[in-house]
């Protein structure tokens, strides 16, 4: 039957697995996420198989296995980017880790014009690409089909219909990624697209009403989009008698926010319960588990954590602890009420969930995926109606629920609130290469007087060329401390760059830079540009910095100056996200740090970033390009002046990133 015909996704640990799933479905055949190590029988049962990408090396002595026979099941193939090593290494090639890395939208060049899987497509194409493995030696009964520069983009062994991809052809940033797709499932697996899956919305009531029965449901609500949704979907399915929502003012909301969060669902019919519980979070302490070394321990209270895991962890464990509370203060038998999250898939990637993949990499750990979360859905307590979606998906589940459009396109806040939006340290981060780093990165934008080494590096991702990265007057210096990244489908702690200039900002080409850093230098997975005069480094000194009220209250007033402006001229719509971002660099201590009077008088400020994200599947993104629709200069230039009017801020900087290699978030 033609329902039967369906597609295997081996699961290598892509951050994107998921994404792969809903592409396929989109395109109306059934797919199935399976262990990378499925054996040969299970594998002959599929029309054909994806293999997603992965954070491990193909070479390394813990690289995930497979059936040796996967490339010989006679069923057509497509690796993405992992899946790509893993082909060719299996038929002799090499797979090396090269000086560069690729991680962003890059332009490919199709070479051959006859492959089934680019029909119908221009010769060049903007794909995303993330990694740090490339292609070596090709194996010899493998052609090239696509190049990105030096780099082997895509291959095929097309008389055995085994086909390899560098890119990641799933995700929004690959503009013809879903036609790749098409082509994979229809001109080369003879798929006929006949799949028709039960309506999400009717799937989900239901899944709902046969978990819960005839308990009651405590649904924690943020304020939100996918909070929100969450509470109406479950009112749909349940009868809003069954449903309580409850509001968590964990000290760390934005300014106003707990009360506007509840005039907007009072409009909606929720009763909403506000419990302030400020210092519960602030003195709040977990136990957690070392991921390294496997040993237990307990943290210091929130108030005095630095480590961006532990204070997630703190506040994620914290919620689920109050939660017990208020159960009892709402007289609700604990063994007879689920608690209800706003979950969603990428939450669940990212924090290396088993129920969203098996082998992903850990990159950050969201407040609702928790070890004490899972502990209590293990017991079967936690009830997340919309763990398989995605962003742009929750708001068109929340449209056709019939929430106001103001309420679904609010731009995403996270759970914790502000306190995964305050950089914490209580000393520098300075490796070995720190000296190193700074000199390279002096000599990248100062190119036209660089060593050959390095120009030829960056010629290596930008081309023969480089008289458009001439003159740039950038100063370059890194700052000592981490913020994450996703980069080859793995986590990176990694330093950041600072761009500065005397001259005014050339948007355009700080971009450029913004996109090749990161490429030609592994100890930085994100660059920003900082207004003001030049900053001369190198900086080896941050502001000791913990989440206390003092500095909360400090961010809440710079992040309230930012989101006043975006309001007012309707870029909330335009932009999918705005993180604003406290981080512990006093720029102009450092600069007076020769005078001791000087230093004592300015020391202890922090400075703020502004972070913009425009994004579809908040699985990749990137950052408006100031002067662009999405953020006028005018604009940017008094949210830069406002942010500077709070007290103690030092500097403003605006992250040029995209995701990869740089996550929405900045810890």
């Amino acid at each position: 039957m033609d329902q039967q015909q369906k597609v295997a996704i081996l699961d290598a640990g892509s951050q994107f697995g998921k994404v792969i799933d809903r592409r396929v479905r989109e395109l109306k055949v059934l797919s199935e996420i399976i262990p990378l190590d499925t054996p040969l029988a299970k594998l002959q049962e599929y029309n054909g198989i994806i293999i997603s990408g992965g954070p491990g090396s193909v070479t390394a002595a813990d690289a995930p296995k497979y059936d040796d026979k996967l490339f010989e099941v006679g069923v057509p193939v497509l690796g993405i980017c992992y899946g790509l090593h893993m082909l060719n290494h299996h038929f002799g090639g090499t797979v090396e880790a090269k000086d560069q890395r690729e991680d962003g939208q890059e332009r490919i060049e199709i070479k051959a014009t006859d492959s089934l899987l680019f029909a119908g497509m221009d010769s060049h194409q903007d794909v995303l690409l993330t990694h740090g493995d490339s292609i070596g030696v090709l194996a010899k009964e493998l052609r090239v089909t696509a190049t990105s520069g030096s780099f082997v983009a895509a291959l095929e062994m097309s008389e055995k219909k085994l086909y390899g991809v560098q890119f990641h052809p799933e995700v929004d940033l690959s503009v013809n990624g879903k036609e790749m797709l098409q082509n994979f499932l229809f001109k080369i697996c003879k798929l006929d697209g006949s799949f028709t899956p039960e309506t999400r919305e009717e799937f989900c009531i239901n899944q709902i009403r046969e978990q819960v029965g005839d308990k009651n449901v405590l649904c924690l609500v943020s304020g939100g989009v996918d909070s929100t949704v969450c509470t109406a979907l479950l009112s749909r399915a349940l009868g809003p008698e069954k449903v309580i929502a409850a509001h968590i003012d964990n000290g760390m909301m934005r300014l106003d926010e707990s009360k506007q969060v509840k005039v907007a669902l009072q409009v909606l019919g929720v009763k909403l319960q506000v419990f302030d519980c400020t210092e519960d979070f602030l003195s709040g302490t977990t136990e957690v588990t070392d991921r390294a070394t496997g040993k237990r321990y307990t943290t210091k209270p929130l108030r005095d954590t630095t480590s961006p895991e532990e204070k997630r962890r703190i506040i994620g464990d914290t919620f689920m602890k109050v939660t017990k509370s208020m159960l009892k203060e709402l007289h609700l038998d604990p063994d007879s009420t689920f608690i209800a999250q706003g979950t969603l898939r990428p939450d669940l990637i990212e924090s290396a969930s088993s129920m969203a993949s098996s082998k992903a990499d850990a990159i950050k750990t969201h407040h609702n995926d928790t070890e004490l979360v899972r502990e209590m859905r293990k017991q079967g307590r936690v009830i997340e109606p919309l763990k398989d979606y995605h962003k742009d998906e929750v708001r068109e589940l929340g449209m056709s629920l019939g929430l106001p459009k103001e309420l679904v396109m609010r731009q995403p806040f996270p759970g914790p609130g502000l306190g995964v939006r305050l950089i914490c340290a209580d000393q520098p981060f300075i490796c070995d290469n720190f000296e190193s780093v700074n000199e390279f990165l002096a000599h990248v934008v100062c190119i036209e007087a660089a060593p050959d080494r390095v120009k030829e590096a960056v010629k290596n991702v930008f081309g023969q060329d480089l008289t458009a990265l001439h003159d740039s007057g950038l100063q370059a210096t890194i700052l000592p401390f981490k913020t994450v990244g996703v980069q080859g489908d793995g986590r990176t702690y990694s330093y950041l760059c600072a761009l500065s200039s005397a001259r005014k900002p050339d948007w355009p080409r700080l971009m450029r830079f913004a996109h090749i850093i990161p490429k030609v230098c592994r100890a930085v997975n994100r660059v920003c540009f900082v207004f003001g005069p030049p900053v001369k480094g190198p900086i080896r000194k941050i502001t000791p910095t913990w989440p206390r009220t003092d500095v909360l209250n400090q961010l809440r007033a710079a992040d309230s100056a930012v989101n006043k402006l975006l309001i007012a001229h309707d870029l909330t719509i335009v932009l999918s996200q705005v993180p604003v971002v406290s981080f512990p660099i006093d720029f102009d201590a450092t600069e007076e740090a020769s005078s001791p009077s000087k230093k004592a008088r300015t020391a202890g400020k922090h400075s703020i970033a502004i972070r913009t994200f425009i994004t579809n599947d908040f699985m990749t993104g990137k950052p408006a390009v100031p002067g662009s629709k999405e953020m006028p200069l005018d604009v940017l230039d008094k949210m830069v002046q406002d942010v500077q009017k709070v007290e103690g801020i030092s500097r403003v900087v605006y992250d040029l990133t995209a995701k990869p290699p740089g996550t929405t978030e900045w810890e």
